[in-house]
């Protein structure tokens, strides 16, 4: 097998056809397909099926292409890495929201202050950093939802605990019954935080009346202090507003939101001296 056939396997997920590929990458149809042919040859198995005019990839298919990604990142890093080695390559690293809004900034500056390597940083939710590191577009993520890909290892650097809120002027609720009862404002699916809050409500039998769905914590929270419903979020993540008496947090008896706060990276991926001193620094805070 060569870099090129999975070149074109790859052309042909993403342009959902052999002809859209063949147009892309500039070649004959006939050459695209003679590409697939060898590789389902090479494998022993088939690697789509087509119902009508349509291509869909078999459990094989869907196999091969989280390792075709990984080798085509994996290329282009290293051709972007050899153009950069005067400079240094940059590290990527992302987080979610909730550790983006708590701990996620100031290991990114005490970092910054130790080492000489530069960092490119985004903030998203677990799912779309799970996609970004199997796409091989982070080096490193730090996240608190779950991972679902075999292709991914993790460690934890750090517990978190996620808190109900609610506003001052609201009576909050003392019991499960009382509970499910009140309207929730909520994060985004994909969120770890949602995930959880999800879980547990349905652990106690709760189909929670979610009245707002918000991608950001802030909105989250300027939503339950004007009075418009309660929210589960992480206590890092409101201790401001918790402190300044502009909300207030309740427990109910039998729920708890107990988490770890996780970095991860591809089972693939080489640790660079910078990843290891990152990693490192994690691990430190945590312990403090």
């Amino acid at each position: 097998m060569t870099l090129r056939h999975f070149q074109i396997f790859l052309c042909v997920c993403d342009e959902d056809g052999m002809t859209r590929a063949a147009e892309k990458l500039h070649i004959s149809q006939p050459s695209v397909s003679q590409a697939i042919r060898e590789l389902e040859e090479h494998y022993g198995t088939r690697l789509f099926e087509r119902l009508g005019k349509k291509l869909f990839l078999t459990a094989a298919g869907e196999e091969l292409l989280q390792y075709a990604r990984h080798i085509a990142g994996l290329v282009d890093r290293s051709e972007s890495a050899m153009r950069d080695f005067a400079a240094g390559s940059p590290l990527r690293i992302g987080a979610t929201l909730s550790i983006g809004e708590s701990v996620f900034i100031p290991l990114l500056d005490r970092f910054r202050k130790t080492s000489q390597q530069q960092v490119i940083s985004s903030i998203h939710n677990t799912a779309t950093l799970e996609k970004a590191l199997l796409n091989d577009e982070l080096d490193l993520a730090l996240v608190e939802g779950t991972i679902h890909s075999p292709y991914l290892k993790e460690r934890a650097f750090m517990a978190d605990e996620l808190v109900f809120l609610t506003a001052p002027d609201n009576p909050p609720p003392h019991t499960i019954a009382e509970l499910s009862r009140l309207p929730f404002i909520t994060r985004e699916e994909g969120s770890g935080t949602r995930e959880l809050f999800t879980r547990k409500m349905s652990e106690q039998g709760i189909k929670p009346m979610i009245i707002g769905t918000y991608n950001n914590s802030e909105s989250i929270k300027q939503a339950v202090m004007a009075g418009f419903g309660i929210a589960v979020l992480s206590e890092r993540v409101a201790r401001r507003e918790l402190d300044a008496g502009n909300l207030i947090q309740f427990a109910i008896p039998g729920i708890s939101f107990t988490r770890t706060f996780r970095i991860v990276c591809h089972i693939n991926k080489y640790l660079t001296p910078a990843m290891e001193e990152f990693i490192g620094l994690c691990a430190q805070e945590g312990d403090s």
